[in-house]
């Protein structure tokens, strides 16, 4: 697995199973982005307190089911890890997701699934362990927010492997912009499959 925590000058961060339920999700999603009509590019803060993206994934919250689904539709999953009150998320979204061509790359080649770090909506893990989010959290380590957690393009193996051993790439604290695209294109193109993060920045410029 490899992290953007190798990053020359990285930010201090803060510490379906079926169609129809998929096709459900979306018509639902769709509908309310219709409805609110240009203000739907912009990112609303919830109850939870937390920015969310309309294009976000509208998920069950089982991994499995949402790595498939993203993988039918030729994408990658990526999970992103926020809290309430964090500055470094809320850069996130109105700094680099408000870049078009950021958003734009991220839409096409990825699903990203947002889960609080102290939530306790109840997911259901790879290995079919259900748990709270803050429960998940811990199982896989994530201490700060944001943390994005990229993961292998099937599910293939990902049950008989350790929690840790299950992404292909993670990037714990803020990025900037270029380094932010940059790690999904590393993910994209299978860069983790040839070397580290630093190995692909170098080459790519």
């Amino acid at each position: 697995m490899s992290s953007a925590q190798d990053l020359p000058t990285p930010e201090t961060p803060l510490s379906l199973r079926t169609p129809t339920r998929r096709g459900l999700l979306s018509l639902v999603a769709g509908a309310a982005l219709a409805g609110r009509g240009a203000a739907a590019a912009e990112p609303a803060v919830g109850e939870d307190g937390l920015y969310h993206e309309p294009w976000f994934l509208q998920s069950f919250l089982d991994l499995c089911e949402d790595l498939e689904s993203a993988a039918a539709g030729g994408k990658r999953l990526a999970i992103m890890w926020e809290l309430r009150g964090c500055p470094y998320c809320r850069e996130t979204h109105l700094v680099n997701f408000a870049d078009a061509a950021i958003a734009g790359y991220i839409r096409d080649n990825f699903e990203v699934l947002q889960l609080n770090l102290i939530g306790s909506r109840k997911v259901t893990d790879f290995d079919r362990e259900e748990l709270a989010e803050k429960d998940l959290a811990r199982k896989y380590g994530i201490r700060f927010t944001p943390t994005f957690q990229f993961f292998p393009p099937s599910v293939d193996g990902l049950q008989a492997k350790d929690a840790m051993a299950r992404e292909v790439a993670r990037a714990p604290g803020y990025l900037k912009p270029p380094h932010f695209l940059a790690i999904f294109r590393f993910v994209r193109e299978g860069g983790y499959e040839r070397g580290s993060f630093r190995d692909f920045l170098a080459a790519n410029g």
